[in-house]
């Protein structure tokens, strides 16, 4: 056997269950580092809920003091109808699904079902759909004639409001960043100017330091000039990962998506992590399916997913940003 030539196609609850729940649910979302809203009824609409202050009133008059019911706020996460396609030489997609099967310990060779194969196959693509999800939610441009531009990404969005009070990046534009200790300053001098909402929810266990990779790597080196034993062990070992007072950071691994787009090229972003939303819908439109098939007239193997998806920030108060073009 040298090629794959059965046809798989997953529609209705297959697409769900097989296909998309698992990559956009559970640990798989939590990689992603955002807030994910999967399947939610079209349009897909968050609802935030403002509860009022000062509702403690003295106990020594009957009568209702509720005053106003609580404020209500919407926020509608606009969704686009996307598709991903890959082709594969059919020879060379037998080889990248083989070597999937044979790294396992657990597989007879000899034996393959269909089953196996098939896993194998949606694992594979599965793979790259996430990844290019992941890659679009951050530096997406509708407005882009190529690249990734099936819907607006949270970077976009920023670099439009970034003249506004949230955004500070007075330090990062006059740093020099090659220096280790730098980015300690810039951390600080974000915490220092961001608004002060952002800053009470900090006890909440949600923000995050949203980094690219040179500040990431800069962070580490910092914390290698330590002269301690666990700076000595993160050098040797690695870390599995950072935090600054507590604040996750998190490397977005963006470098090569940003090069040849109007995006900042280097930035980092505090926020809330249920602040950035993104949602993906799978069963509220016709046609929506994942779909692997064999094309003998060129020999290739080829796989198309169909779905809706969007991303927006829920409440753009709720940003600190430094950023150098």
């Amino acid at each position: 056997m040298s090629f794959l030539e059965n046809a798989k196609q997953y529609t209705g609850s297959d697409l769900e269950t097989i296909f998309f729940r698992p990559m956009l649910t559970g640990p798989s979302a939590l990689d992603l580092g955002v807030r994910v809203l999967y399947n939610l009824p079209t349009p897909t609409t968050v609802h935030l809920w403002d509860g009022q202050r000062n509702i403690l009133q003295q106990y020594n008059a009957a009568g209702w003091t509720g005053g106003a019911p609580a404020a209500k706020y919407q926020k509608t996460i606009a969704l686009k109808r996307v598709k991903a396609e890959l082709g594969f030489s059919a020879s060379d997609y037998f080889s990248l699904v083989y070597e999937k099967i044979a790294a396992r310990a657990d597989v007879n060779l000899d034996d393959l079902t269909g089953s196996e194969l098939e896993q194998a196959e949606t694992a594979l693509f599965k793979q790259a759909v996430a990844e290019n999800i992941r890659a679009t939610m951050w530096v997406g441009d509708s407005a882009s004639a190529s690249g990734y531009n099936t819907f607006d990404g949270f970077l976009k969005t920023i670099k439009a409001g970034c003249d506004g009070e949230a955004f500070y990046n007075a330090v990062y534009q006059k740093a020099d960043m090659t220096a280790p200790e730098k980015v300690v300053e810039l951390f600080d001098d974000l915490w220092q100017h961001a608004p002060s909402r952002l800053q009470d929810v900090k006890s909440e266990g949600q923000l995050v330091l949203f980094v690219t990779s040179d500040l990431y790597y800069s962070y580490e080196k910092y914390l290698d000039a330590k002269g301690a034993d666990a700076a000595y062990s993160g050098t040797v070992d690695g870390r599995q990962g950072l935090a600054y007072h507590g604040i996750p950071v998190v490397d977005v691994r963006l470098a090569n998506y940003l090069v040849g787009t109007s995006l900042h090229q280097s930035f980092c972003l505090l926020t809330d992590r249920r602040n950035l939303v993104l949602a993906v819908n799978t069963a509220d439109f016709p046609g929506n399916e994942v779909r692997m098939w064999y094309n003998p007239d060129q020999m290739e193997n080829r796989q198309r997913a169909v779905f809706m998806a969007g991303c927006d920030i829920l409440d753009e108060t709720l940003l600190a940003y430094a950023y150098r073009q």
